[in-house]
C-alpha cells in the first residue's frame, strides 16, 4: 500500500522551483499544456513594434484600442478575445496590438485616429494604412465577419 502512493510524495519534488532546474523537459512540457493559445495573443501598448513585426512578417494589424475604465472593453477581453476559433484566426492572420488610449502612445494615436468611443476596433494593412474600423463590443462571431469583411480588402 505505501508503495502505491509513493508517487505523491515526489509532487513537492517534481514542481518545485528547484526541480524545474533539474528537469527542464518536465517544465517544458507542462508550460506547453497550461499556456494553449486560447486568447489572442497582444502586442501591448507599443504601437511602433507591432507596426515593424507586420511589415516584417507581411501581415495587417488588428488594433484593439480601450481605456481601463470601458466595460464593453472588458468583455471583449474575457469573452470574445478568449474564443478558441477567434483566437487562432487572428494569431494566424493578423499582428494583433491592444492600445490604452489614456497612457504611453495611446493619447496621441486616439487623435491622430479620430478615435471617439471605447472600445474601437480597426485593421491596418502592412504598411499601417487604415483599412476597416468598427465601435462597440462585438460577439466571437461578429468579429470574425469584420475580421474577413477587412481580409477581402487585400
Amino acid at each position: 500500500m505505501i508503495r502505491k502512493y509513493t508517487w505523491m510524495l515526489l509532487l513537492p519534488v517534481l514542481f518545485s522551483a528547484a526541480s524545474f532546474k533539474l528537469f527542464p523537459s518536465v517544465k517544458t512540457v507542462l508550460v506547453s499544456k497550461l499556456a494553449p493559445a486560447d486568447k489572442i495573443v497582444f502586442v501591448e501598448n507599443d504601437w511602433n513594434a507591432a507596426v515593424k513585426k507586420a511589415s516584417a512578417q507581411k501581415k495587417w494589424i488588428f488594433v484593439d484600442c480601450y481605456a481601463t475604465w470601458c466595460g464593453p472593453c472588458k468583455m471583449l477581453k474575457i469573452r470574445t478575445f478568449t474564443n478558441k476559433k477567434v483566437a487562432d484566426f487572428f494569431n494566424k492572420n493578423f499582428i494583433n496590438v491592444s492600445i490604452d488610449m489614456e497612457a504611453g502612445q495611446g493619447p496621441m494615436l486616439a487623435q491622430q485616429w479620430k478615435i471617439q468611443a471605447y472600445p474601437t476596433l480597426i485593421i491596418f494593412d502592412e504598411n499601417a494604412k487604415p483599412v476597416l474600423g468598427t465601435m462597440g463590443f462585438m460577439a466571437p462571431d461578429d468579429l470574425m465577419r469584420f475580421a474577413a469583411e477587412a481580409l477581402k480588402k487585400k
